[in-house]
């Protein structure tokens, strides 16, 4: 058989060396007359082995990794296209505890199939639910993602078929499906490896949607820092259009439905859904009031519905399984899979896909391998630069919506950052009020003045001043934020503020002036 290797062009891998890796291969090929096909492909997500090169031979898929471009000779050397051993050698990937220990649904395809490959899409269970959902009625799909329990991946929780059900009892002439891939938060990058590595699935779950609510026309609004998922998403609706994926006649029924591209300006505060659709119809990206929500008059004025993109990733393998098979893995309210995002300080940092319930302790610790650096631990944000600071002591926490809630704390975007004992949580505190001086749209008074306030109350703090008295105003602003703000910019910044100021006091104590001299 021809080798065939398997080299990522996400771009996690691409900034680690893929494309060079990539090129020697090529080169090696070449020089020595062998002959192999490449397939470029997403990442499996292990970012501490990339690039990780995968070669199927007549023992299966080995992987190899991290591989750099002067490993190429020496692992040809080695049997690299019969998959022999190599000090780079993996074995096969899914004995990788990192990926053995993982349940993927949504995330089934990334880093094994060809992204802009529909038939390798439908090889690999590809348009099985959107086939199925043609065969339905739009009550009885929106049925189906209800009974699910898959709830918004995008931060707020809020489940999915209550959205859809909202905007299908809607009499309108045009309806909308708007996908947020506006993925700003840091240690989050869950939404551009589904876009770079599988985009067809994402593509098929706004299809979905749109047959279940009746909207004909989808958008997907990407951040201008992606410019790799842009060109990929972009390509994979070309393709799909050519195959009746998307058009007039999606499959041949009767059912139409197609989809644009659309890139952000850079505002962090367009992740929420009102600023987003604000920034597609042209205008500033500023927060609109709610009511009316954006299911009932949303773009354009129209009923929309507006979900994050795993979450309409995560639709067609609910269609194809069925909504009993999606809702058995979980806990509690929080059902299906989680992509946590493992980042920061942290000795395997990458994507691990998971059911709701494994505890955060179990994710650093066991998954993640504790800190980077082989110092212990003091805090972990779950939830993005808004989400709060956990210690150790608070590891026993099951990653669930309604546990993390009661902790004070969010699962956000589900991504995680790890810090070790060497983070000032003060530092910590003061980042979170003045990333959201920066990026507030100054629509309303508590966040775009609140946080400027808090930044300068906590440089205070930190020189010495009055610090019970600053204490005490920090938080009376946190409250003030947390309820007075029209959004969840200024309405989550309190979380990392206030967590810092709770569970690590003794970095808000003043300190003796030699230490502070240094």
């Amino acid at each position: 058989m021809t080798p065939v290797i398997y080299i990522p062009k996400d771009s996690g891998a691409l900034a680690l060396g893929a494309e060079k890796v990539a090129k020697a291969i090529e080169a090696e090929l070449k020089a020595r007359g062998e002959t192999a096909r490449i397939v470029r492909t997403g990442s499996r997500g292990l970012y501490w082995l990339e690039p990780m090169v995968e070669v199927l031979t007549e023992k299966g898929r080995v992987a190899y990794g991290p591989v750099t471009a002067k490993d190429v000779r020496s692992l040809f050397d080695a049997g690299f296209l019969s998959g022999d051993q190599h000090h780079l050698w993996l074995g096969k990937p899914e004995t990788i505890p990192f990926l053995a220990k993982q349940t993927r649904l949504t995330f089934a395809r990334c880093g094994i199939t060809d992204p802009l490959s529909l038939a390798d899409y439908g090889a690999h269970g590809g348009l099985a639910g959107l086939r199925k959902a043609l065969a339905m009625t739009p009550t009885d799909i929106v049925k189906a993602v209800t009974e699910s329990g898959l709830r918004g991946r995008g931060g707020a929780g809020f489940p999915t078929g209550i959205k859809w059900k909202t905007v299908l009892d809607q009499v309108a002439e045009r309806k909308y499906i708007v996908c947020n891939a506006d993925e700003g938060d840091s240690a989050t990058f869950a939404d551009r490896m589904i876009m770079e590595g599988d985009p067809f699935v994402l593509i098929e779950g706004m299809a979905i949607a749109g047959i279940a609510t009746g909207a004909t026309k989808g958008f997907v609004y990407i951040r201008s820092e992606y410019p790799h998922a842009v060109a990929a998403m972009q390509a994979a609706i070309d393709i799909a259009r050519k195959a009746n994926v998307l058009g007039t006649a999606i499959l041949g029924s009767p059912n139409a439905f197609d989809i644009e591209v659309r890139v952000g300006a850079g505002a962090y505060v367009c992740g929420e859904e009102t600023s987003l659709l604000n920034s597609l119809e042209g205008k500033r990206g500023i927060v609109r009031a709610k009511p009316p929500l954006p299911a009932i008059q949303g773009l354009f004025g129209k009923p929309t519905v507006i979900n994050n993109v795993i979450s309409l990733a995560s639709v067609p393998v609910i269609l194809d399984r069925g909504a009993e098979h999606y809702r058995d893995f979980g806990m509690g309210r929080s059902r299906g899979t989680i992509p946590i995002q493992i980042a920061g300080n942290v000795k395997h940092g990458g994507l691990f896909e998971a059911a709701f319930g494994m505890t955060l302790g179990e994710i650093v610790e066991d998954i993640g391998g504790g800190t980077a650096t082989g110092r212990p631990v003091k805090a972990v944000q779950v939830g993005g630069p808004l989400g709060a600071y956990f210690p150790p002591a608070l590891f026993d926490t099951p990653f669930d919506y309604e546990a993390f809630a009661a902790k004070d704390g969010l699962i956000g975007h589900a991504g995680i950052t790890v810090f070790d004992d060497t983070a000032d949580m003060l530092k910590q505190a003061r980042f979170a009020m003045e990333f959201c001086a920066i990026e507030s749209c100054g629509k309303c008074t508590p966040c775009r003045i609140g946080s400027t306030r808090g930044v300068e109350t906590i440089d205070k703090i930190a020189a010495g001043v009055e610090p019970a008295k600053n204490l005490a105003l920090v938080t009376d602003l946190c409250n003030t934020m947390k309820f007075g703000s029209l959004c969840a910019l200024g309405g989550f910044t309190p979380y990392p503020v206030m967590s810092a100021i709770n569970h690590f006091p003794q970095d808000f104590a003043p300190k003796p002036m030699a230490e502070a001299a240094e």
